[in-house]
Parts: structure tokens; sequence; C-alpha cells
């Protein structure tokens, strides 16, 4: 196995893991900066009205992404499998 090898492995793992948590990241984002925009404007300032809805938006997200998310890691995976005679020699 060499250097490459093993730099285009961790790069194939860290662009798997980003595309993972882009969907999750994304929506709290959007969602965290609404809710303190909607804080902001109408001055309250409650824990609970940031959190419950950023809440239940991941989980919306990963609801709908989640279908994509696990076809994307059984691919990944199985690409990885086939690959170990490869990295062996």
């Amino acid at each position: 196995m060499t250097d490459t090898m093993i730099v285009e492995l961790g790069l194939q793992a860290m662009t798997i893991a980003a595309k993972m948590c882009a969907p999750t990241l994304i929506t709290a984002l959007v969602v965290g900066f609404a809710i303190s925009l909607f804080q902001s404007v109408t001055q309250i300032q409650e824990a609970t009205l940031s959190f419950v809805p950023k809440a239940a938006a991941v989980g919306a997200a990963l609801l709908f992404s989640g279908n994509w998310m696990l076809h994307e890691m059984i691919t990944y995976t199985e690409q990885l499998f086939a690959r170990i005679p490869q990295l062996l020699a």
C-alpha cells in the first residue's frame, strides 16, 4: 500500500463524512439563524424556543435524507471492501 493510496482513502472518507453531515448541519444552521432572527426582532429570549424547532427540523432532515445517506454509506463500504485485495498487494 503506497502513500498515495492512503491519502486517497483518507480523502474519500472525509468526503463521505462531509456528505453525510451536510443535510443535518445545514438544516440546523438555517433553522437556528431563522429562530435567532425571530428572537432578536421580538426580543423573546427563551432557550426552548431555539432548541425545539431546531431538533424537529434536524429530525425531519434525517427522515427525508436518511435513505440517501444509507445508500451512500453502503456504496462507499462496498467499494472499500472491493478494493481490499488491491490495497494489500
